[in-house]
């Protein structure tokens, strides 16, 4: 009882600004966990309910990060298999539709064995060569003129330079030497070309 008195004479003392002897302010440190008051220096911080609620929340969380984690390995193994087989049959369409034109070339083979007349052989040739032209334009291969043209470094590669027969032909295609392809409005060859100087 009398405990609690020096307690709450304290406390009334803190609270109405009270000193001590060399003129200081009398703080109240409760530090006994028995007596009832808010400034026990050994109140537990987290009662056992909360603390059981964070481990709780940690353990859903270590689930959540553990299941992402795991889908995201099966994500990129999938991706990874699904990319080696595009690459293994990304011509499947362009070799199949060629294959007519390799069975063309197979029956004017045998036909040149035996023909007599040169101009069935040109022609047979010149039908092949055209259904050959035929297939890859239609799966996106266009060649492009460049004889007369002005040397562009983006479309031409230069192999040569040779003197121009006229001033107008200055830093122009004199001559082709192999043509220049697109795929689908993308250069995949420049064409070797000669330049007038």
């Amino acid at each position: 009882m009398e405990e609690n008195k020096k307690h709450n004479q304290s406390t009334d003392n803190q609270q109405n600004g009270a000193m001590d002897q060399n003129n200081e302010p009398i703080i109240d440190l409760n530090a006994d966990e028995n007596l009832a008051g808010t400034t026990h220096l050994n109140d537990e911080l987290t009662n056992d309910n909360e603390h059981e609620k964070l481990q709780n929340d940690l353990n859903e969380l270590k689930d959540k990060y553990l299941r992402l984690a795991a889908e995201f390995d099966n994500f990129k193994r999938r991706t990874a298999r699904e990319t080696m087989d595009l690459r293994l049959t990304a011509n499947k369409e362009l070799m199949v539709s060629l294959l007519d034109v390799l069975d063309d070339l197979e029956r004017a083979e045998k036909q040149i064995e035996s023909a007599t007349d040169v101009n069935s052989v040109k022609e047979g040739l010149g039908l092949v060569f055209n259904k050959m032209k035929n297939t890859l334009h239609s799966k996106g291969l266009k060649s492009f003129e460049s004889k007369n043209q002005e040397f562009d470094v983006e479309l031409h590669e230069a192999i040569t330079e040779i003197p121009a027969p006229t001033d107008d032909l200055k830093g122009k295609v004199l001559d082709e030497v192999q043509k220049g392809y697109y795929l689908n409005d993308k250069i995949i060859r420049y064409a070797k070309v000669v330049v007038g100087k």
